[in-house]
């Protein structure tokens, strides 16, 4: 049986009841080192004590900085009958009612994913999860997952750092990867929504913090690893090490992995499980892998105005893919998605043709565009490395000139302000400054900043106005040009003073394209 069909076997094996008026404590926390649980009801979990319902348990985990014991009272003022803590040195938990549980809970973070599966009645397990791990790529490749998979007729949804949904019905996110209760409970949402295939991001500090923990992941992809989160996890070899333990997840049954990526190529060579796909460029990368090894293989990319053409070949013959992308890093993210759909026994003109009808992330390297306008692209580069890629990457795609419309955010890092203004001035044929976010700070000084690292501050636009701004860039631009709108990608507000103001990049990008085309 093909691992799709098991996927589907598999959900309507499991009774998917619904969440029911209560769940007894004894039996969530039963092989935990709990003692004297008592025979209680509990209505809803939540680690969060500002999120209690009433009738529900708090989780009260050791943080950073504090203990989650410490908003125990606050938790039971609104509703809370029971409160789970992992106890911590000099850490004493609060006098409560009698008639609220207060118990303790030894290693209560490594047992809360199987205390939220079971509360949710197993929701991963009616679900085929596939979780992408890696520094960059991981929300692209997640969303084009979803997206693929619904071309193909399967239910699909995405989670990760843009939320958690089906494709045009995304629920805004906070975090990449949520707490396990908060992920187990959207699992279980969409579970209830009819969803049977779930592509979701998974970061470093997600399966560090055990957040993932009780998910029965069944796909794992590896996009690529770079010195990103160093802060966190310490070294380099740590941070590989977090990424790394996907892959040894027990629930696995098939690995997509880059080995383009040296930290790839060794997670390919060490994995013992089923299912491998390898992804690369390079023939090089694969010499060292088994010679059987499972591969899609890329032979020749080519930058369109329409976006990437790129040339494979592998275990599964031969195909070109004529995809909606920009951004050569693009081509890794379709490839891994490609691999995951092949991987599970689809056919490979059926996967070539639905990646070919998916659309970028909203605010994540998407284009827009008209008959005689330029190609315009909106992109969440916010950073002076993200806008260097990001400018480097559309430079491909354009026949004309490279215009760069872009800001910097007020209350932020004011030292990347000029080496943006550096960047976008070497990359672009023509740069238009910005607000994006002013927020408290002074706007001009803002723009100040960013001047400070032009080398000829007389050929750049400022406009502070925003829409003005991209209405303008793409007013001067024509047919063969590239407008690269940077810095909000996906956001649909601005920050001015301490006032949060509706505002789209997308928005304004399509009206002005729309104007007298």
């Amino acid at each position: 049986m093909s691992a799709m069909n098991s996927a589907l076997a598999r959900r309507n094996a499991v009774n998917v009841t619904r969440q029911q008026a209560g769940k007894n404590l004894r039996a969530l926390l039963a092989g935990t080192a709990a003692a004297d649980v008592p025979d209680l009801e509990i209505t809803d979990l939540t680690i969060d004590s500002r999120k209690v319902r009433a009738g529900g348990a708090f989780v009260a985990l050791p943080g950073l900085r504090s203990h989650g014991v410490s908003f125990a009272t606050q938790a039971i003022s609104s509703g809370a009958i029971a409160v789970l803590w992992e106890p911590a040195d000099g850490v004493v938990p609060p006098a409560v009612p009698a008639n609220v549980a207060m118990v303790a809970v030894p290693d209560l973070k490594a047992a809360i994913g199987t205390i939220a599966d079971r509360f949710f009645d197993s929701p991963s397990a009616a679900v085929f999860v596939t979780g992408i791990t890696g520094t960059n790529g991981k929300t692209t490749t997640a969303y084009v997952l979803a997206g693929a998979l619904a071309e193909l007729g399967r239910p699909s949804a995405y989670a990760g750092t843009l939320g958690h949904g089906r494709i045009g019905a995304v629920k805004p996110g906070t975090h990449t990867t949520p707490d396990a209760i908060t992920l187990h409970r959207q699992i279980a949402e969409l579970r209830d929504e009819g969803i049977t295939h779930l592509g979701m991001e998974i970061s470093s500090h997600a399966l560090d913090q055990d957040r993932v923990a009780g998910v029965r992941v069944d796909t794992a992809v590896f996009t690529n690893l770079t010195h990103d989160h160093l802060d966190y996890h310490g070294t380099f070899e740590a941070y590989g090490e977090a990424k790394a333990r996907l892959f040894a997840w027990p629930t696995l049954e098939h690995a997509v992995i880059n080995v383009d990526d040296a930290f790839g190529l060794k997670l390919a060579r060490e994995y013992r499980g089923e299912g491998l796909v390898a992804c690369a460029r390079s023939t090089s990368s694969l010499a060292s892998l088994p010679a059987d090894t499972s591969h899609v293989l890329v032979r020749r990319v080519r930058a369109e105005a329409g976006g990437l053409v790129i040339d494979l070949d592998g275990t599964w013959g031969t195909a070109t893919l004529r995809s909606r992308f920009v951004g050569d890093f693009n081509v890794d993210n379709l490839i891994a998605v490609l691999a995951v759909l092949l991987g599970w026994g689809f056919e490979l003109s059926d996967a070539v043709a639905a990646l070919e009808r998916c659309s970028p992330p909203p605010g994540r390297m998407e284009t827009f565009t008209a008959a005689g306008k330029p190609l315009a692209v909106v992109d969440y580069a916010h950073t002076p490395d993200a806008l260097e890629k990001a400018l480097l990457a559309v430079r491909n795609h354009s026949s004309g000139r490279l215009i760069c419309v872009f800001g910097c955010g007020g209350d932020r890092d004011a030292r990347k302000r000029p080496a943006m203004g550096e960047i976008a001035e070497r990359l672009a044929d023509v740069v238009v400054i910005t607000d994006d976010n002013p927020r408290t700070e002074d706007g001009n000084a803002i723009v100040a900043g960013i001047v400070a690292g032009l080398k000829e501050p007389q050929r750049a636009t400022v406009e502070r106005d925003r829409a003005r701004a991209i209405e303008h860039a793409i007013a001067k631009a024509g047919a063969g040009d590239v407008v690269l709108v940077a810095g909000k990608g996906h956001e649909d507000y601005q920050i001015v003073g301490i006032e949060t103001r509706y505002f789209s990049d997308r928005d304004v990008v399509q009206a002005a394209l729309r104007r007298d085309a």
